[in-house]
């Protein structure tokens, strides 16, 4: 390893856990098929930064100065919930008339979307495995210095993009965008990236749907931009709010993992709700409010059941 090498400790940077927590929200609201129907546009520039943002955070977090033996189980216990969680939903895409429909589950069709090319919205984890195992290999055995390990990275992602078709090439970007920073910066407040004059030009961009796509240069542009507001916004935020919000942000693992489950739940009440609200917001919030209640209400439950031991590989998934 080299001096870049990042500190097996660090204090969490808390900035970071308030834009993990605005993220997952605005994940489960657009999952919601009512709310992405009924408000095209803001899905789309919401999809333009918010998985995005995710990754490269992911990158910037990634921890390779674990031993061997540490990184597998941090692996692993990514692995477990996510194929668990991706099983059920291909199970589920063969019952259900959804837009993934399967019209033959098989075994192999069920290996294939669990280990390669994972259906619905559990994708994150899975690009999170590959690009995590991917950069801790280059970074321990590759001796050589720091833009050469990184070319060597990104050759590697191209790979698995273009020639076996498992990651995004542009996910894969995100992350190492974050990796980046981590070896060349450290801290990343070191970059003073927050600016309330980054809304002019995220606005300009976002005029034109045109600009959000997050594989184009202008959709990482809104990335950037989008980060250097959420910087200025975290020293506004009140006691209370940043609290919750900063709890959110540290367990973003159960939203990601059950938040789905009550998303398709919502579809029960939306009729009775949209005729209380027919703008869809009242709509939103509630279900937005019990997915994440629900989802920390089963962790906890599986923590205090012990379940989480099995499924987690800790006995507190919530922290």
């Amino acid at each position: 390893m080299n001096e870049n090498t990042i500190p097996a400790t660090r204090p969490r940077i808390h900035e970071l856990d308030f834009m993990k927590s605005v993220f997952i929200l605005l994940m489960i609201a657009f999952h919601l098929v009512y709310i992405g129907n009924a408000y095209p546009y803001a899905k789309q520039l919401v999809y333009t930064f918010h998985m995005p943002g995710f990754l490269l955070i992911s990158g910037y977090l990634f921890n390779i100065a674990k031993r061997p033996r540490q990184l597998f189980a941090t692996l692993l216990w990514i692995f477990i919930p996510y194929a668990v969680m991706e099983t059920g939903y291909t199970v589920m895409a063969s019952v259900l008339p959804i837009r993934e429909h399967i019209d033959r589950l098989t075994v192999a069709v069920l290996a294939e979307k669990v280990v390669l090319r994972p259906l619905g919205p559990y994708w994150y984890l899975h690009t999170l495995v590959l690009c995590g195992a991917c950069y801790y290999g280059v970074f321990r055995l590759v001796r050589q210095h720091t833009a050469s390990r990184f070319i060597l990275l990104g050759l590697l992602f191209y790979i698995l993009s273009e020639w076996c078709g498992v990651v995004s090439m542009a996910n894969a970007g995100y992350f190492m965008a974050g990796a980046v920073v981590r070896q060349t910066v450290g801290d990343a407040r070191r970059l003073q990236l927050g600016s309330w004059f980054a809304l002019i030009p995220l606005v300009l961009l976002c005029l034109d749907p045109a600009h959000l796509d997050k594989t184009e240069m202008a959709g990482a542009a809104v990335v950037m931009l989008v980060f250097s507001v959420l910087f200025r916004v975290y020293p506004l935020l009140g006691g209370r709010l940043r609290l919750l919000l900063l709890y959110v942000g540290r367990n973003t693992l159960p939203l990601l993992l059950f938040s789905p489950l009550f998303t398709i739940l919502s579809k029960s009440y939306q009729p009775f709700l949209l005729q209380v609200d027919s703008t869809g917001m009242v709509f939103m919030v509630v279900s937005v409010a019990l997915a994440v209640a629900g989802s920390y209400a089963l962790t906890y439950a599986m923590d205090r059941t012990g379940l989480s031991r099995f499924f987690f590989g800790k006995s507190r998934a919530l922290s």
